[in-house]
């Protein structure tokens, strides 16, 4: 169905500083979600900032909409889902013989690679680092085949700076007379090996390609099923255990240091993974939504609140929370106390902290007793998992024409967690980068410029370099926009 594009709505008289934009179409889940860039750029809806509905299941939202461009590198070609059979060192024709295989491993995917293996399967970690399969449970006489396969199991195939460090596993099936190791260990249940190297560390890709993956991939296990994890960090299991143990009813294998030989009859190699933070229930098994992480996420960690502030609920005198991210590093706010007391004028009682990196239920029980998140763009605001619904999410984004990624990693993830998503560009007056550059620099007259020099050029001006000083008279609309848009849900 093609997109109608809706109407710009100023709201309060400050057309030029914030407006509401809609778009009338059907939505039948969170992949439907778009954003169209072309006509953002165009009708100049992200001056200052934007405020979306989330998808809740009914047949007409209020929504975005958003082009899939190839050549973007964030959109998967139609026929990606293709499962690759083999790859093999032989002739794979069915004239050796050899009955046709079932699909085992699927590298087509621009963003992870899995291998979901059944039969007679020996996992051998420590120095050896392979999975042998030695009898798959559909096909007989593989042992006269040379099959081997090289997989990273880290849904982020496409990063080289995370895919190297990530320990390569050798996938091989034996053949001729080679014989198959024996069997330290016989496991009833299935297992799931997969890595906690690259990017872990960094709370936005611990969830978006890790904890998030997983869940897809073993949830339909219903806890029954073994973890083996290479690159295994001691402190990143104990950080997320809530959350690994509601997944898998067993200890985990530390695949780098156990050198005994583990024998299953199903071994899923990998994590599948769609988009950050993101759920596709058309290709996730059981139909998973990320409504149904979300919920994982609130009993792992037995957080209270489903629902946001609702107004007419409320005992006399009970104000929203408001959640303030108090970046400790880069983009931080400059101005805090400002702002804080800036926001208490408006209605809100005021919560500023810094995410916890090793305490997550304590940051987590935060989160979810607020009503609206403010936070610059980074990682911190992965922390949105944790929101109750109907909670509203708002981005402050630096300068450095930065749309694609805040709608990308966290305004379309925001909506499909059936939160409510405002954003909010800052002007050049708010950045601290015109202390460094002068006004005429391409920094700020050219941020394009800056992006043909490559993310790490990027990055370093306009994510490291930069702090921002909010203009609290700027801001405040936003804000009271926020407040309005808490008592009108929940007042409904």
């Amino acid at each position: 169905m093609q997109d109608e594009v809706g109407e710009e709505v100023p709201v309060t008289g400050r057309a030029s500083q914030f407006r509401i934009r809609t778009n009338r179409r059907m939505f039948s889940g969170v992949d439907d979600i778009r954003y169209d860039v072309q006509n953002y750029d165009k009708h100049g809806a992200y001056n200052d900032a934007l405020f979306i509905y989330p998808t809740d299941g009914k047949e007409e939202e209020e929504g975005i909409s958003r082009l899939c461009e190839s050549s973007s590198g964030n959109c998967k070609p139609e026929n990606d889902r293709e499962v690759l059979e083999t790859l093999t060192a032989g002739d794979s024709s069915e004239s050796d013989g050899a009955p046709e295989r079932k699909p085992m491993c699927d590298f087509s995917d621009y963003r992870s690679d899995v291998c979901d293996m059944e039969g007679d399967i020996r996992v051998i970690g420590k120095n050896l680092s392979s999975v042998m399969l030695v009898t798959p449970s559909d096909h007989e006489g593989s042992r006269d085949r040379n099959e081997s396969w090289q997989i990273r199991p880290y849904p982020r195939k496409f990063d080289d700076s995370a895919m190297a460090k990530v320990r390569a596993l050798n996938l091989t099936s034996p053949h001729g007379d080679r014989e198959a190791p024996r069997c330290s260990v016989n496991h009833a249940v299935p297992g799931v090996l997969f890595s906690t190297g690259g990017h872990s560390g960094n709370c936005f890709h611990d969830f978006a390609d890790v904890l998030i993956p997983l869940f897809q991939t073993a949830g339909p296990f219903q806890g029954q099923v073994q973890f083996i994890i290479a690159d295994r960090q001691g402190w990143w299991i104990h950080k997320y255990r809530p959350y690994l143990m509601k997944l898998s009813s067993y200890d985990i294998i530390d695949y780098d240091s156990d050198d005994r030989v583990h024998c299953f009859k199903h071994v899923v190699v990998g994590l599948r993974a769609e988009r950050d933070l993101m759920i596709d229930p058309a290709g996730a098994p059981e139909g998973y939504s990320i409504m149904d992480f979300v919920r994982l996420t609130r009993s792992a960690y037995s957080l209270e609140r489903d629902r946001a502030w609702a107004a007419a609920g409320e005992p006399p005198g009970k104000k929203p929370r408001l959640l303030l991210i108090a970046r400790g590093g880069t983009r931080r706010f400059m101005n805090l106390e400002e702002v804080v007391g800036m926001a208490e004028g408006v209605g809100y009682e005021v919560v500023a902290s810094e995410p916890d990196f090793f305490d997550v239920g304590r940051f987590a029980r935060v989160v979810n007793s607020c009503d609206v998140m403010v936070g610059v763009h980074g990682a911190g605001l992965t922390n949105f998992v944790f929101l109750p619904t109907d909670a509203i999410v708002i981005q402050v984004v630096p300068l450095g024409k930065l749309d694609w990624i805040a709608t990308n990693f966290y305004a379309e993830p925001a909506m499909g967690m059936k939160l409510r998503y405002l954003q909010y560009d800052i002007s050049v007056e708010e950045s601290t980068l015109k202390e460094a550059y002068p006004r005429d620099h391409q920094v700020f007259k050219d941020p394009e410029s800056i992006h043909k020099q490559g993310w790490f050029k990027l990055r370093d001006i306009y994510l490291e370099q930069q702090n921002v000083e909010l203009d609290v008279n700027r801001f405040r609309p936003v804000l009271q926009r926020a407040f309005e848009l808490l008592r009108e849900k929940n007042s409904s």
